[in-house]
Parts: structure tokens; C-alpha cells; sequence
């Protein structure tokens, strides 16, 4: 895979406290864990701005997330129409972004939000621009699916052939990027393909990507996961579709 010379951002403030980190939470029938997760995001001690994006929720998401707001819990909420996507989601909460750092957050309780500052770490000390958490390194992790498990590793396989990266953990829902880099990204994914775009763009803008330990605590379908086999087929199209066939133009 052909990549440029690499991007050229610029400079983050040199001390943590002064550096604003969005968190982009797209949400869809989230109801049961959306206020805990925030909550939980909020007692993070950094300096944050967190967006909600509600995907056209058929249950009391939207609401919670309303009343969050109210409470200045939230910094923002946006409401699509109709159900669009994760994807969708996330180009929504990148686009109204106005920190320094942004961070994909699921709204289910599976990711850790306290594990931010060791994502942070990296970019503040200018080694990356973005920062992959992965669930298969040294971290504590709930034991569950064999069979995603290896769907997991071998989307990641099959993506780093095509990118040329050695991470461990494609999928994750943890990319930490810089908002330079973010916003100048031509994503276009409306689903669970943007783990596979956001990894193709970031490798052909030669963004420097470090991956580091997370914990992970994943849901049952009985306690809401919503992936399956389904999606894990449309990734494999997506790795080839995103790599095969990227933009015209490199964000430089």
C-alpha cells in the first residue's frame, strides 16, 4: 500500500491539564448503560468534551441524553432521524469536535474510559498521532466468544495486509486520534465498517499509530451486543474496499 510522506499537524499543548479531549459516544437502544457509561467518562480526570450522538433510539436514550445535557453532563447532543449507523454516528460527533484529541466511546460499558490517559500518553509526548487500545495485549479482559475472537484477529490480519501495520487489535472501538488528523480524514462508513476505514485512512495519511494495553469487559447478546456474523463478513469487504480503493486525494 502506497502512503505519503506523512501528516504535519500542529502543535498540542505541552501539559495534560491544558489539552481537551472530545469523546464521541454514538448510542442506539442504549438506554440501560448510556448515563453509567458517561458518568463514568465524566470521573475521568482530564479536561473533556463529550458528545452524544443518539441514532434514531427506539428506546429512552434520546431522553437520558437530553436530560444529561441539561444537567451539563453532556457537552452536546445530536439526533438523527433515522437509524444510520455507528458509522454515521461518528462522522457526526467528528465533525462537531473542538478538542485537541478525540476518542470513539461506546456507550455499553465495555471499554474502560479511565484507561484514557495511557491513550493520551503517546500523542502528548509526540510519538503518535494515533493511538489504538488493544483488547489482546497484556490487558484484563472478561472471557467470552472463541469464534469472534478469531474473527477479530483475522480482520486484523487481513487489514494489516493490506496497510502494512502490525497491530494487534483493528477493531477496537478505542482509536484516540488527533483532531487535526481526525477532521481531514475522508470518512464515509455509516456502520461498523468505520473501525476498517478509520485504520486504511489513518495508515495512507502515514499517521504514526501506537497501539497500547486496554481492559475489556464484553456484553452477552442477551445483555445487548449488537454485532454478528453478518457484520464480521461486510468488514472483510470493507478491508478491501477501503484499501483497494482509497481517495483520490491523501489528507496531507
Amino acid at each position: 500500500m502506497s502512503r505519503n510522506v506523512g501528516f504535519r499537524g500542529t502543535p498540542l499543548p505541552e501539559r495534560i491539564e491544558d489539552v481537551r479531549v472530545t469523546v464521541v459516544m454514538p448510542a442506539y437502544n442504549e438506554a440501560a448503560t448510556i448515563e453509567d457509561a458517561i458518568r463514568r467518562v465524566r470521573s475521568v480526570p482530564l479536561k473533556l468534551e463529550v458528545i452524544a450522538v443518539n441514532d434514531a433510539s427506539k428506546d429512552a436514550t434520546g431522553a437520558i441524553l437530553d436530560r444529561l445535557k441539561t444537567e451539563g453532563i453532556v457537552d452536546v447532543v445530536l439526533h438523527h432521524d433515522d437509524n444510520r449507523g455507528k458509522g454515521a454516528a461518528v462522522r457526526g460527533g467528528i465533525a462537531a469536535a473542538t478538542g485537541h484529541v478525540i476518542v470513539i466511546q461506546d456507550a455499553d460499558l465495555e471499554y474502560d474510559p479511565g484507561e484514557y490517559p495511557e491513550l493520551l500518553d503517546p500523542i502528548l509526548s509526540d510519538r503518535a498521532d494515533a493511538v489504538f487500545g488493544s483488547r489482546f495485549q497484556a490487558g484484563p479482559r472478561r472471557v467470552l466468544y472463541f469464534w469472534h475472537s478469531v474473527g477479530n484477529r483475522f480482520l486484523t490480519l487481513l487489514s494489516n495486509m493490506f496497510t502494512d501495520l502490525n497491530l494487534t487489535d483493528m477493531e477496537t472501538c478505542y482509536k484516540m486520534v488527533r483532531a487535526d488528523l481526525m477532521k481531514r480524514l475522508p470518512l464515509v462508513s455509516n456502520r461498523f465498517g468505520i473501525e476498517v476505514e478509520l485504520t486504511a485512512r489513518l495508515a495512507r495519511a502515514g499517521a504514526r499509530i501506537w497501539e497500547v494495553p486496554i481492559s475489556y469487559s464484553g456484553r452477552t447478546y442477551a445483555e445487548g451486543k449488537k454485532i454478528d456474523w453478518r457484520d464480521g463478513v461486510a468488514a472483510i469487504w470493507h478491508v478491501f474496499r477501503f484499501n483497494l480503493f482509497p481517495p483520490r486525494k491523501a489528507p496531507r
